[in-house]
């Protein structure tokens, strides 16, 4: 299945907003990480080199400006003896390495005098081209990893050659920062993209109601709705489309007007020859005992065909009606008595159970057009499907269920649709053809469906439990 079946137009426009909001928002998500990472990071470098140098400079000031008042010395609270720089001992400069002020700063580290001099840190943490640059004289920074965690080293030149001061700052705010601005970008992205697809959903039901109602409108007329018509003439940019839709359903319905009136017509010019030929019939058949044996069996079939001729007749005009544009006579009923009156009277015996909670449920339903559903479709298990079984009336659905079963061997699933159209009998090869299938004319389903639809029902056929076809009709009801 493809991407197209799989989604409808409104799904691939909302799809399509998502993902120009999520790429959008990606790009928007990746320039902002770089400049403000880059920016971040930057700073921090500067600040760390700031704030070594600054260090460098106080130790550079502490040693190699040392005179006989030893300011310097105590501003820095060492206590060496006045004198020159050769008169400091270890102790006296680590004092000093310790004493230099510090903010964030995880260690320092200082070669001085052949010696290294540290604090919180091993000289062995930094990397030894990093060592030997700095005492060339040149200022260098890395980020390294020190004790699983990563810091900023930075060296500078102290003075004199081969000497060096160096400070290992930790970036641990810097990563926290840089992460949460990550997750931040991350989930604005997404939000953004959700926020597309609502977007995109909201545009795609305003941009496309016109189709819905113009599909809408076009399954209204495919029902039998032929005077249904689109709204949308003054519309620029849907108004031609509306003008051939509207004039297409008007020709269409004028041609089904014309063709349903030349139907009835024809049936009304029928009926006086089929009551001519049924009158003659009922009377040879009154004298068929004085026929001879030869003639009985071709006079059996000829009777079978006249009543198969009349109840066409029939159909026809009713369908014809329907075409024709008759609005019919609503009415209050109560839908169990109608049922019954109609199903019992069709069976010629009692067939009907009334659930109590259905007994007193009403609607506003054409009397006639109701009970030829009910007589049709009892009629036809009688005729063609081994006898009708029972017929149900239950509250529930839209309001009242109606079940007619039949004892036939049931309809199979592939004509189960098939079987509602006019003069559709299914699959009518001879060894596929069902008792439901046999005798038929193919318009009593038929007009079974559209008066259905004619109350806002529908119907469908199931198989029935115990064996056999159900025919289920659901219709809206309300208590009286």
């Amino acid at each position: 299945m493809t991407l197209r079946r799989r989604f409808g137009l409104r799904d691939r426009v909302m799809l399509a907003y998502g993902l120009l909001a999520l790429g959008l928002s990606g790009v928007l998500a990746l320039v902002t990480w770089s400049v403000v990472s880059s920016y971040l990071t930057d700073q921090r470098i500067s600040s760390a080199i700031v704030e070594t140098s600054d260090n460098a400079a106080t130790l550079h000031y502490a040693l190699y400006g040392l005179t006989a008042s030893c300011g310097p010395v105590r501003r820095l609270n060492a206590e060496p003896e006045c004198g020159t720089i050769d008169s400091l001992t270890s102790t006296e400069v680590m004092n000093l390495v310790e004493a230099l002020p510090s903010t964030d700063s995880a260690a320092m580290l200082m070669r001085y005098d052949s010696a290294w001099y540290t604090m919180s840190a091993s000289a062995d943490q930094v990397p030894t081209d990093m060592v030997e640059t700095a005492r060339n004289g040149l200022e260098v920074h890395r980020r390294i990893e020190v004790g699983g965690n990563q810091v900023l080293a930075v060296g500078v030149a102290l003075g004199r050659p081969g000497e060096a001061f160096f400070e290992l700052h930790p970036l641990n705010r810097l990563d926290n920062t840089l992460r949460t601005l990550k997750l931040t970008l991350i989930l604005a992205a997404i939000v953004t993209a959700l926020l597309g697809l609502a977007v995109g959903r909201l545009a795609s039901t305003v941009a496309l109601r016109p189709l819905a109602k113009l599909t809408s409108v076009a399954a209204a007329v495919a029902r039998g709705r032929l005077d249904a018509r689109l709204e949308a003439e003054n519309d620029p940019d849907l108004g031609g489309l509306a003008r051939s839709f509207n004039q297409t359903a008007a020709a269409l319905e004028k041609r089904v007007v014309a063709d349903a009136r030349f139907a009835g017509d024809i049936s009304h010019e029928l009926r006086t020859p089929l009551m001519t030929m049924m009158n003659s019939m009922q009377l040879i058949q009154n004298h068929r005992a004085e026929l001879p044996g030869s003639v009985r069996e071709p006079l059996e079939l000829l009777g079978d065909d006249l009543d198969r001729f009349r109840q066409l007749v029939i159909d026809l005009l009713e369908i014809s009606r329907d075409d024709g544009g008759d609005q019919g006579t609503r009415e209050t009923v109560r839908i169990g008595d109608l049922v019954r009156a109609a199903a019992d009277a069709t069976a010629g015996r009692e067939i009907t159970d009334v659930a109590p909670d259905a007994a007193d449920l009403t609607m506003e339903a054409d009397k006639r057009r109701l009970e030829r559903v009910i007589a049709n479709l009892v009629d036809n298990a009688e005729q063609h499907a081994g006898g009708c079984k029972g017929v149900s009336v239950r509250a529930g659905g839209k309001g009242v269920i109606i079940f007619v079963d039949d004892a036939g061997p049931g309809v199979p699933e592939a004509n189960r649709e098939r079987i509602f159209e006019r003069f559709g009998r299914g699959n009518t090869s001879p060894d596929s053809r069902t008792d439901t299938q046999r005798g038929g004319i193919g318009l009593g389903l038929a007009i079974v469906a559209r008066h259905v639809e004619w109350h806002h029902g529908t119907i469908q056929v199931k198989d029935r439990p115990e064996g056999g076809a159900r025919f289920i009709i659901e219709l809206p009801a309300k208590n009286p």
